[in-house]
């Protein structure tokens, strides 16, 4: 008899230690972070199954982790650590073609992580440090051409900055301080024509800038202060006669005369 007591409460407490039903997530509420089944005060311990399959401990999930999305499909896929995603993590298009993947260090993204178009082109390579983009960033569209090429600083784009059209031609360039367009900036016509010549202060256009026709015409020309137009103005139809509109005599972005 004794035996049997002693059996059944080892039993008894396996059972409260180590839960052996699964709940999924609908069963649990958050609160601070932590996760409770409902009606109760005790931060959840077990596995969850469902769409999203993994366990917690102590409230927090811990261990592999497995999410499945709406039509059963695999989402994502990585590790927990104290509710904090660590290590390496995956994550799918929902045509089950690579979205991206790379390393979190205690739930923050941290080196190199590769990111792809839903075809499966190669879409971005960019660094991470502390969860911040850091460094040199390359992006391609999805025929597989140049897209983007510069450098982020704490996640702020920081110096050159270059773009280019899908058919190779360059689209951009310029440069960025403290994420913001600073000096002179020139953008391109699919073809190649140029298409804005100016030049940004603090992300605003300021002073004289030009536009173009991606026929060679001219479009506009002008000054700016602050990002308005300022001053004469003159504008041209891609035939070469002159836009009405935007020929005349402006002030902080208003036109005031002919």
């Amino acid at each position: 008899m004794r035996l049997i007591k002693t059996l059944l409460t080892i039993l008894f407490i396996s059972l409260l230690s180590f839960p052996s039903w699964s709940a999924t997530l609908g069963d649990l509420v958050e609160r601070d972070g932590l996760y409770y089944e409902k009606f109760t005060d005790v931060p959840y311990t077990g596995k969850v199954t469902g769409s999203e399959q993994g366990a917690f401990k102590s409230g927090k999930r811990e261990g592999y982790w497995v999410h499945n999305d709406l039509d059963g499909l695999l989402f994502t896929k990585g590790t927990y650590e104290n509710g904090k995603e660590k290590g390496a993590w995956v994550y799918y298009w929902d045509n089950g073609q690579l979205w991206q993947k790379g390393e979190y260090k205690k739930g923050k993204k941290e080196g190199t992580w590769v990111y792809y178009h839903k075809s499966g082109q190669l879409s971005s390579n960019v660094n991470y440090k502390n969860g911040m983009k850091e460094g040199a960033w390359v992006s391609y569209h999805e025929n597989g051409q140049l897209w983007l090429k510069g450098s982020h600083n704490s996640s702020k784009r920081e110096g050159a900055w270059v773009s280019y059209h899908d058919n190779g031609q360059l689209s951009y360039k310029g440069n960025y301080k403290n994420d913001k367009i600073e000096g002179s900036w020139t953008e391109y016509h699919e073809n190649g024509q140029l298409w804005l010549k100016g030049n940004y202060k603090n992300d605003e256009r300021e002073g004289a800038w030009v536009g173009y026709h991606d026929n060679g015409w001219g479009m506009f020309k002008g000054n700016y202060n602050s990002g308005n137009e300022e001053g004469a103005w003159v504008g041209y139809y891609k035939d070469g006669t002159v836009n009405k509109k935007l020929t005349g005599t402006f002030k902080d972005g208003v036109k005031i005369s002919d």
